[in-house]
């Protein structure tokens, strides 16, 4: 991403310096017409790390695979809010996929199949459907977010990690060893699938789903998470934030495709549906494709979340760009209520939420509806049940 924001901005001879240190580079670009080299530091060395370097001015930017924590966003509260829109910024989605050896002939297991694995109370593959063979646990070290990823939606204050597990600083370290190992489980962005083989899980009573554009992009798929970048507010560099903007900005999210995650660029794609959907939802999207966005919303409240304002604003550019004729529907679902009207009242209210900024911004949705705690995307229980709380976006 540095390295095209460079180029676009008209450096020459881009290119990237190793340093001695692992996981650490610089990347370079030459300015002939201003006689200098500007050169960007980057230190891969988790998401943890990241945020000591923010906080002690060693960085400008710090990169995350996983949400601010509450304590972080304590101890930065003398510098910035780091929850603002301003400070946090979604860059990318990835599915945190689940790999196994591809002779191994499971399939799908569900989150708590996985708890069970990861905590050592499931340990032969004969117990889940498999072969009668060990499970070898593999997993991220203690500063990646993607283990932190795990740790939150997996494991949770249920289950504690197995002593036996191996663990890894490198992704590519992780999948070679599930690849040497046919009895192998480990856990990975979607960018270091490689030849192992991907598992689809659930969440509750939710479909099981693989990882995919559709399923990543909309943040139904059960281990789907979001990639950051905080700032201490609106930067005072203006590099930096020009950075942001191009890296946000629809070359830099096609980069975040090409790198192998989920970009937020909006794209209509097919979607089939479940087989027990209403008579009416099925009529109602009817020839309609599946947009790649879910509106969602901050937790306890009807307010749209920081990612869905820039959604909100891609949306707008996608309709009036590339679909001026085109008609959107908006689908509004949530958790359970004790009371099922109330359920299907808060989720058409969502929906209308969402259609309200459209509005603003002379988008005019069709049509507008909720379905309630119908057809969920993950368990009513717990902290993955906000992901129910959604806005589907359909486009005829």
């Amino acid at each position: 991403m540095i390295m095209a924001y460079l180029e676009a901005k008209g450096a020459k001879n881009v290119r990237i310096v190793p340093l001695d240190a692992d996981n650490e580079k610089l990347v370079k670009g030459d300015f002939p017409s201003l006689g200098k080299t500007v050169e960007v530091a980057i230190a891969a060395h988790g998401s943890s790390t990241g945020f000591k370097s923010l906080m002690n001015g060693k960085a400008d930017i710090w990169a995350s695979s996983r949400s601010v924590k509450e304590k972080e966003v304590l101890a930065a509260k003398g510098f910035s809010d780091l929850e603002d829109p301003e400070s946090e910024h979604v860059l990318g989605i990835d599915g945190l996929a689940i790999v196994v050896n591809p002779r191994n002939n499971v399939t799908q297991l569900s989150k708590e199949q996985l708890g069970l694995i990861y905590s050592g109370q499931v340990s032969n593959w004969s117990e889940l459907g498999g072969p009668d063979m060990t499970i070898s646990l593999f997993a991220r070290d203690e500063n990646s977010g993607t283990w932190d990823s795990f740790k939150n939606m997996v494991l949770g204050k249920q289950f504690q990690l197995s002593g036996s597990a191996q663990r890894f600083e490198s992704s590519e370290n992780l999948v070679r060893n599930v690849l040497q190992n046919e009895g192998g489980i480990g856990f990975i962005g979607m960018a270091f699938v490689g030849k192992s083989k991907l598992l689809a899980i659930s969440d509750g009573p939710a479909q099981a789903f693989k990882p995919s554009q559709l399923t990543v992009a909309t943040e139904d798929y059960a281990l789907s998470r979001r990639l950051f970048f905080y700032t201490h507010g609106q930067p005072s560099n203006e590099y930096v934030t020009e950075f942001m903007r191009f890296a946000q900005g629809i070359n830099g999210q096609s980069i975040v495709r090409n790198e192998g995650f989920i970009s937020q660029n909006v794209e209509s794609m097919d979607a089939s549906l479940a087989d027990d959907m209403p008579a009416d939802y099925v009529e109602m999207v009817k020839g309609a494709k599946r947009l790649s966005v879910n509106f969602r919303f901050q937790e306890g409240s009807a307010q749209l979340d920081n990612k869905a304002l820039k959604d909100i604003q891609r949306l707008a550019f996608y309709m009036r760009e590339q679909m001026p004729n085109s008609k959107l529907l908006l689908i509004g679902f949530g958790d359970k209520r004790k009371n099922e009207h109330r359920s299907k009242l808060l989720s058409k209210l969502r929906a209308m939420a969402v259609k309200r900024e459209l509005s603003r911004l002379g988008i005019y949705p069709q049509k507008t509806t909720g379905y309630g705690d119908f057809n969920p995307v993950a368990s009513f229980e717990g902290a993955s049940k906000i992901k129910n709380r959604r806005v589907e976006v359909w486009l005829r």
